[in-house]
Protein backbone atom coordinates (compact mmCIF):
# COMPACT_ATOMS: atom_id res chain seq x y z
CA UNK A 1 0.00 0.00 0.00
CA UNK A 2 0.82 3.32 -0.63
CA UNK A 3 1.58 6.24 2.13
CA UNK A 4 -1.75 7.80 1.89
CA UNK A 5 -3.38 4.18 2.41
CA UNK A 6 -1.36 4.00 5.67
CA UNK A 7 -2.38 7.31 6.56
CA UNK A 8 -5.85 6.65 6.03
CA UNK A 9 -5.96 2.34 7.51
CA UNK A 10 -4.20 4.07 10.85
CA UNK A 11 -5.27 7.75 10.85
CA UNK A 12 -2.18 9.36 11.05
CA UNK A 13 -1.06 12.38 9.40
CA UNK A 14 1.51 11.31 6.25
CA UNK A 15 3.61 13.91 7.38
CA UNK A 16 3.69 12.49 11.07
CA UNK A 17 4.36 9.06 9.32
CA UNK A 18 7.21 10.64 7.57
CA UNK A 19 8.35 11.73 10.91
CA UNK A 20 8.50 8.64 12.59
CA UNK A 21 10.33 7.00 9.36
CA UNK A 22 13.08 9.62 9.94
CA UNK A 23 13.41 8.94 13.67
CA UNK A 24 13.72 5.35 12.85
CA UNK A 25 9.89 4.50 14.73
CA UNK A 26 9.22 2.82 11.69
CA UNK A 27 11.30 0.31 9.31
CA UNK A 28 12.06 1.78 5.87
CA UNK A 29 9.12 0.68 3.29
CA UNK A 30 9.92 -0.88 -0.07
CA UNK A 31 9.94 1.24 -3.21
CA UNK A 32 7.87 1.09 -6.43
CA UNK A 33 9.83 1.04 -9.98
CA UNK A 34 8.71 4.96 -9.54
CA UNK A 35 10.42 5.38 -6.42
CA UNK A 36 6.72 5.43 -4.19
CA UNK A 37 7.18 4.23 -0.84
CA UNK A 38 5.30 0.68 -0.51
CA UNK A 39 3.76 -0.56 2.93
CA UNK A 40 2.83 -3.85 3.88
CA UNK A 41 0.85 -5.06 7.29
CA UNK A 42 4.00 -4.63 9.59
CA UNK A 43 4.28 -1.24 9.41
CA UNK A 44 0.47 -0.68 10.00
CA UNK A 45 0.94 -2.70 13.41
CA UNK A 46 4.72 -0.99 13.97
CA UNK A 47 2.46 2.38 13.69
CA UNK A 48 -0.29 1.43 15.49
CA UNK A 49 1.46 0.88 18.42
CA UNK A 50 3.71 3.88 17.84
CA UNK A 51 0.26 5.44 18.13
CA UNK A 52 -0.98 4.15 20.79
CA UNK A 53 2.41 4.94 22.77
CA UNK A 54 1.91 8.58 21.84
CA UNK A 55 -1.77 8.65 22.94
CA UNK A 56 -0.25 7.60 26.33
CA UNK A 57 1.95 10.57 26.21
CA UNK A 58 5.10 8.34 25.89
CA UNK A 59 7.86 9.76 24.23
CA UNK A 60 10.14 9.08 21.38
CA UNK A 61 13.03 7.77 23.43
CA UNK A 62 10.08 5.44 25.40
CA UNK A 63 8.68 4.53 22.43
CA UNK A 64 12.31 3.51 21.02
CA UNK A 65 12.80 1.57 24.05
CA UNK A 66 9.40 -0.37 23.32
CA UNK A 67 10.20 -1.41 19.67
CA UNK A 68 13.38 -2.42 21.26
CA UNK A 69 11.59 -5.11 23.25
CA UNK A 70 9.61 -6.10 19.91
CA UNK A 71 11.83 -6.40 18.02
CA UNK A 72 13.72 -9.27 20.52
CA UNK A 73 10.42 -11.18 21.51
CA UNK A 74 12.74 -13.79 23.82
CA UNK A 75 14.17 -11.47 25.75
CA UNK A 76 12.67 -10.59 29.67
CA UNK A 77 10.01 -8.89 29.66
CA UNK A 78 11.30 -6.63 32.94
CA UNK A 79 13.19 -3.41 30.85
CA UNK A 80 9.36 -3.07 29.59
CA UNK A 81 8.03 -3.10 33.01
CA UNK A 82 10.60 -0.74 33.98
CA UNK A 83 10.07 1.50 31.42
CA UNK A 84 6.42 1.92 32.12
CA UNK A 85 7.02 2.26 36.41
CA UNK A 86 9.26 5.18 34.78
CA UNK A 87 6.52 6.86 32.51
CA UNK A 88 4.05 6.12 35.64
CA UNK A 89 6.38 8.52 38.09
CA UNK A 90 6.75 10.90 35.53
CA UNK A 91 2.90 11.08 34.94
CA UNK A 92 2.61 11.47 38.73
CA UNK A 93 5.15 14.28 38.59
CA UNK A 94 3.00 16.09 36.01
CA UNK A 95 -0.36 15.97 38.03
CA UNK A 96 1.56 17.70 40.35
CA UNK A 97 3.08 19.98 38.87
CA UNK A 98 -0.54 20.54 36.99
CA UNK A 99 -2.33 20.71 40.40
CA UNK A 100 0.60 23.44 41.73
CA UNK A 101 -0.33 24.94 38.73
CA UNK A 102 -4.18 24.98 39.12
CA UNK A 103 -3.77 26.61 42.38
CA UNK A 104 -1.75 29.12 41.43
CA UNK A 105 -3.83 30.31 38.45
CA UNK A 106 -6.85 30.21 41.26
CA UNK A 107 -5.32 32.45 43.46
CA UNK A 108 -4.35 34.57 40.71
CA UNK A 109 -7.89 34.43 39.73
CA UNK A 110 -9.55 35.47 42.72
CA UNK A 111 -7.61 39.06 42.79
CA UNK A 112 -10.14 39.94 40.29
CA UNK A 113 -12.70 42.32 42.16
CA UNK A 114 -15.09 42.53 39.14
CA UNK A 115 -15.71 44.53 36.35
CA UNK A 116 -12.79 46.97 36.38
CA UNK A 117 -10.73 48.72 34.06
CA UNK A 118 -7.73 47.05 32.84
CA UNK A 119 -5.42 49.10 34.65
CA UNK A 120 -7.13 48.22 37.72
CA UNK A 121 -7.39 44.77 37.21
CA UNK A 122 -6.11 42.62 40.14
CA UNK A 123 -4.87 39.79 37.26
CA UNK A 124 -2.75 41.82 35.41
CA UNK A 125 -1.14 43.33 38.31
CA UNK A 126 -0.44 39.95 39.65
CA UNK A 127 1.05 38.89 36.49
CA UNK A 128 2.43 41.96 36.15
CA UNK A 129 4.45 41.33 39.78
CA UNK A 130 7.90 40.08 40.68
CA UNK A 131 8.66 37.19 40.95
CA UNK A 132 6.93 35.54 38.74
CA UNK A 133 3.48 34.03 40.16
CA UNK A 134 3.37 30.70 38.84
CA UNK A 135 7.23 29.91 39.03
CA UNK A 136 8.43 26.45 38.20
CA UNK A 137 11.45 24.70 40.30
CA UNK A 138 10.96 21.32 38.16
CA UNK A 139 11.04 21.05 34.52
CA UNK A 140 8.41 19.34 33.21
CA UNK A 141 9.08 16.24 31.28
CA UNK A 142 6.07 16.00 28.41
CA UNK A 143 6.11 18.96 26.17
CA UNK A 144 2.48 20.42 28.72
CA UNK A 145 4.36 22.77 30.43
CA UNK A 146 8.14 22.27 29.21
CA UNK A 147 10.71 20.45 27.58
CA UNK A 148 10.69 16.52 26.90
CA UNK A 149 12.32 14.13 28.63
CA UNK A 150 14.88 11.92 26.85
Amino acid sequence: MKIGELAARTNTPVETIRYYEREGLLPPPGRTAGNYRVYGEPHVERLQLVRNCRALDMTLGEIRRLLHACDSPADNCAEINALLDEHIEHVATRIAELKALQKTLKALRSQCRGNLSAKDCGILQGLSASPEPARRTVEHKHGLLGPTHG
